[in-house]
């Protein structure tokens, strides 16, 4: 998909379909009231006529006359909601929802008439490049190949009033490397976890840090991890067949970096539970457990590609929770990294296990200024905030907000949970430092709590994104299936 900047221009003469968008409340947008015009008022009048209400999402085809607008044979109305509460982000998932209905309706170009939002266009450039890409994203490989299927679209044109200046360049470039992480990161979990394997999952970040210069990766295998005492994700992993694996990449800017951060995510690439087995209906999509590395993995290709004046660290702990008679149970006492022992009284909880020793691991071996991990970690988070929203703990405040405000401004919808201490009374054990589960009372808290025993004085944010990992269907730029939620976040905060 190729994306073309024209200002102060008419629509394009060339383009299959003309998208503008429309808002509910107060004056129309400027871009929609500029072809409303070119066609005689003919827009206005079908949405009267069909009594189309423009909510988020909602589309209208509308069909000009031949010639009226160029080599257009159509204009696609899309919904933005409430124009109150409109964002730039807000373009992501206009222009997703034009190039799927503009796809729909077999074209090849597309022109997207920018939504007038804020002062700054740059912003709202990147986010339509974003939402272009993300709303043609597919994943079909496994599929046969249907004459049916429409073609791609293959160019998009961006109309706005600003200047065809450097940052506009530079605002599709950016929005280019980020969906194309989060394409990555979809794909990435998308798989069967009889392909994405430990293995694998490591084999596609060395591949990342081949493309560039900039990066560097190091796999730690079964042996490693054993030498370095991360008992508790060499025990989640040992009732598979598939070995653990640590991924480790780096990134180092050319310039002395500000600072150094630390991402970590969990990379189980299939849960059935373990002995605390799974529900057949529970297991389903559990090849979605390993979306926390996926993100964090797919997040250094666009680091690597914007620049980031900070120095980064990407660690994902990968493994199989299986079962087996080497597997581990209830019971057991294991011994962490850091020298802590782990009752564990429940083998569905292997997440926090296997990050505990990633957080303790990137702690000691990147010395970093900051942690972040993301992880599918709780159904009790999915069970408090809902399909759409990730649950956000940390031991700093101040860095909490900072992060739940870049994820605010990308349309990344996060929620600020406490860390209360008292709750740490259930993670008591009587024969070990702690045990792996507490009550069903704050579930997601106790596990944000259990990892923040393994990461020091270190300022740290714990993402709990077992809602919006996935998706049970098409919404905005958002496909059925691996979200890639986290990594417009990730990149916003590591290349401000």
């Amino acid at each position: 998909m190729k994306f073309t900047y024209v200002s102060g221009a008419p629509i394009p003469a060339s383009a299959d379909v003309v998208a503008v968008c429309a808002y509910t409340g107060g004056a129309a947008d400027p871009g929609f009231r500029a072809v409303d015009k070119a066609l005689d008022g003919l827009l206005t009048a079908r949405m009267e006529e069909v009594a189309f209400r423009p909510e988020r999402g909602q589309t209208l085809v509308v069909r000009p006359a031949a010639g009226a607008l160029g080599d257009a044979r159509a204009v696609v109305v899309v919904g933005g909601g409430d124009r109150a509460v409109r964002s730039p982000a807000g373009a992501r998932d206009a222009a997703a929802a034009a190039v799927r209905r503009a796809t729909a309706l077999r074209a090849r170009s597309l022109a997207f008439v920018l939504p007038a939002v804020g002062r700054d266009p740059a912003p709202v450039v990147q986010f339509a490049v974003e939402g272009a890409r993300l709303g043609a994203y597919r994943f079909d490989k496994y599929r046969s190949e249907d004459a049916n299927t429409p073609a791609p679209i293959e160019a998009v044109t961006l109309v706005g009033k600003a200047p065809n200046r450097a940052p506009i360049g530079r605002a599709i470039a950016r929005g280019e490397a980020v969906a194309d992480a989060v394409c990555l990161a979809r794909d990435l979990i998308n798989e069967p976890a009889a392909t994405m394997t430990p293995a694998q999952l490591a084999a596609e970040a060395r591949a990342i840090a081949k493309r560039h210069s900039s990066l560097t990766a190091k796999i730690l295998g079964p042996a490693e991890c054993k030498k370095l005492g991360m008992g508790m994700l060499l025990a989640v992993g040992q009732g598979s067949d598939q070995e653990v694996r640590v991924v480790h990449l780096t990134y180092k800017p050319k310039r002395k970096a500000k600072k150094r951060i630390a991402l970590v995510g969990k990379g189980i690439t299939f849960d059935s539970g373990g002995y605390s087995l799974k529900p057949t209906s529970s297991m389903l999509d559990m090849k979605i457990d390993m979306s926390g590395a996926a993100a964090v993995i797919a997040a250094m290709d666009a680091i690597a590609r914007i620049g980031s004046p900070y120095e980064v660290h990407a660690v994902a702990a990968c493994a199989e929770n299986l079962v087996s008679g080497k597997a581990y149970k209830l019971g057991d006492v294991l011994r962490s990294m850091s020298g802590k022992t782990v009752e564990i009284n429940n083998t569905d909880a292997e997440g926090r296990l296997a990050l505990g020793d990633a957080l303790y691991y990137v702690r000691d071996a990147a010395e970093p200024d900051e942690i972040f991990d993301f992880a599918t970690l709780t159904g009790a988070c999915l069970v408090a905030l809902g399909p759409y929203t990730a649950g956000v703990m940390s031991n700093r405040d101040a860095l909490a907000k900072a992060w739940l405000s870049t994820a605010a401004r990308v349309g990344e919808d996060m929620w600020h949970l406490p860390l209360n201490e008292r709750l740490m009374e259930q993670l008591k054990s009587p024969i070990a430092d702690l045990r792996n589960t507490g009550g069903r009372a704050g579930g997601a808290l106790t596990a944000g709590l259990f990892l923040k025993q393994f990461v020091g004085d270190v300022p740290w944010v714990h993402v709990d994104i077992a809602g919006p990992a996935s998706a049970s269907k098409t919404d905005g730029a958002i496909s059925e299936g691996g979200t890639g939620f986290g990594v417009a976040t990730i990149v916003a905060y590591a290349c401000p």
